[in-house]
């Protein structure tokens, strides 16, 4: 009996990259190919990379030479938003066999018939198009107890700083009937929690559905139990989407906002379209009004122009608010985008200590919302056991939860009581009613 081919796969970067890979990864298994894990030998080795950031470019170039180093024989396929803008410079990687850009990777398996090394590689760069767009469900086999759904992707919003729109192209949206129609197969499958995930979510508008018709409609789907709203760009938020988060038990309290800066000059500087007043009014509306809301963002240090008084104010920004994290990005200069033309570039060195420095009080803002939670009741929904045994988890609004009970399994939805805070910044949680109805199962 000949023996079946074998597929890893690797992803950089965004939560994006990883619903899309998700979906190339169940195509290799409808196809025959059987999946294993990253590191493992194998015929076809797919990554999916990243370009966000010259780190992220200069990261998937070690994992290509890394996987042909242990095994130079597998077919290595570079696919997504380096695959789009640098593959030049990938093609000069001997040893990788297909680059393709964003719009045909999710048909990467139609592009290798059989995976035999090639003396150079094939590159696959089709013209993004602005059509509606629809994807393919291959069943049941998904990795985690949460499920990344894709709406939408591209983006219109052109910041100076960024190459996401030349990567992945202009905003367009999925199919308003192609997305309900994966929701619901998702929740038969026993997927309890949903993700929405896009470049620029809150834009999308397929026929006469916005993102609001799109959240209603999820809401409604009989079985789901968790509906949680991805990274979206302040500026797209309804206020109704605050209403619909504190009146519903589905719909996750909480929201990933990405600011960028805490100066008014550094974000007209980076062609973003509202002022810091006004980001941070909108953050004082959601945490008056949806109970236990964790809001979370982005920022930015390095920007070219960055004073010490810009930073101080994103530092003050943090402090100052409700914000309960921030993910940090040091500024990476990105051929094509306009701030490449900005002059007054920011010392390595400042750099780094601005990241750390806002790296700091990020977790400061973290254990504090955290210990807020102390002595009260969230809801869990368990998805792996650490190394000491505990369940991980999180609560509805994003608070990583442990519980030291072994006996749970996987994709449960457990009521537990916060009684601390770990040095690692995970919430300790004791188990409610283990044999009575408070733990909810189903």
């Amino acid at each position: 009996m000949q023996e079946r081919l074998r597929a890893s796969f690797y992803t950089l970067g965004c939560r994006l990259n990883q619903a899309e890979t998700g979906l190339i990864s169940n195509s290799f298994r409808e196809r025959g190919y059987e999946i294993v894990d990253f590191g493992e030998p194998a015929d076809v080795c797919i990554i999916n990379s990243c370009t966000v950031t010259e780190q992220a470019d200069s990261k998937c170039r070690q994992i290509v030479r890394q996987v042909l180093r242990k095994n130079p024989d597998t077919f290595v396929a570079v696919v997504g938003c380096y695959a789009q803008t640098g593959f030049e410079a990938l093609q000069q990687i001997e040893g990788i066999d297909l680059i393709v850009g964003n719009q045909d990777k999710m048909q990467v398996i139609d592009l290798i018939d059989e995976p035999a090394k090639r003396p150079e590689p094939r590159i696959v760069r089709s013209r993004m198009t602005r059509a509606p767009f629809t994807l393919p469900f291959y069943g049941t086999d998904l990795p985690t107890t949460r499920a990344n759904l894709k709406i939408q992707d591209g983006c219109d919003f052109m910041c100076s700083f960024c190459i996401i729109p030349f990567a992945r192209g202009r905003a367009r949206s999925r199919a308003f009937w192609d997305i309900q129609r994966e929701a619901i197969e998702l929740v038969e499958t026993g997927i309890k929690e949903i993700v929405l995930t896009g470049v620029n979510i809150g834009t999308y508008q397929f026929e006469d559905k916005t993102f609001m018709d799109v959240v209603r409609m999820l809401l409604s789907i009989p079985g789901l139990r968790r509906l949680r709203i991805s990274s979206i760009e302040p500026t797209t938020v309804n206020e109704e989407l605050l209403d619909l988060m504190a009146d519903s038990d589905v719909l996750c309290s909480h929201l990933h906002l990405p600011v960028q800066s805490g100066s008014d000059r550094i974000l007209k500087s980076m062609r973003r379209v509202y002022s810091i007043r006004e980001f941070l009014d909108f953050v004082e509306r959601a945490h008056q009004r949806v109970p236990d809301v964790l809001i979370g963002t982005d920022i930015m240090v390095g920007f070219p122009g960055e004073t010490d008084a810009d930073f101080a104010e994103s530092c003050r920004m943090l402090t100052d608010t409700p914000i309960a994290y921030a993910h940090v990005f040091t500024y990476s200069e990105r051929p094509g985008t306009a701030s490449t033309k900005i002059a007054e570039k920011i010392d390595p060195r400042i750099k780094k200590q601005r990241s750390k420095a806002i790296h700091r009080l990020s977790e400061q803002c973290k254990l504090a919302f955290y210990q807020q939670f102390i002595g009260r009741t969230v809801r869990v929904l368990t998805e792996e056991q650490d190394f000491e045994g505990r369940w991980l988890g999180f609560a509805d609004n994003y608070i990583r939860v442990a519980i030291a009970e072994p006996d749970l399994q996987e994709n449960q939805l457990v009521l537990c009581e916060i009684q601390s805070v770990d040095d690692k910044g995970i919430a300790i949680g004791k188990l409610i009613g283990r044999n009575g109805n408070e733990i909810s199962n189903s």
